[in-house]
C-alpha cells in the first residue's frame, strides 16, 4: 500500500474533527487486522459501488497488513486542529 491512501484517510478524518476517535478506533481494531484484510477482499466490489472513488484507498488500507498502523502513524503525525480552550 502506498502511504498516500493512509495520508488521505487521515486528512479526511482530521478535517471532520474526528482525529481522536478515529485514532482510538483504529488502535482498538489493530488486533483484527488479519480479519479486516480478508474482509477487504470480500467486500471490495461492494465498497466500489458504495463509496466510489474512495474505495481504492479503503481497499488498499484493508489489504495491507500494516494498513491500520499507517493510518495511526498519519493521525499521530498530524497537528491537532480541534477546538481549544482559552487559557485566559
Amino acid at each position: 500500500m502506498r502511504d498516500g491512501a493512509a495520508r488521505r484517510l487521515a486528512e479526511a478524518i482530521e478535517r471532520r474533527g474526528l482525529a481522536a476517535p478515529g485514532r482510538l478506533l483504529a488502535d482498538a481494531h489493530r488486533p483484527l487486522s488479519p480479519l479486516l484484510t480478508d474482509l477487504g477482499a470480500a467486500i471490495g466490489p461492494l465498497l466500489s459501488a458504495a463509496v466510489g472513488s474512495r474505495a481504492a484507498d479503503l481497499r488498499s488500507i484493508l489489504d495491507d497488513p500494516r494498513g491500520l498502523d499507517r493510518v495511526i502513524e498519519e493521525l499521530d503525525h498530524r497537528p491537532s486542529q480541534g477546538p481549544r480552550a482559552d487559557p485566559g
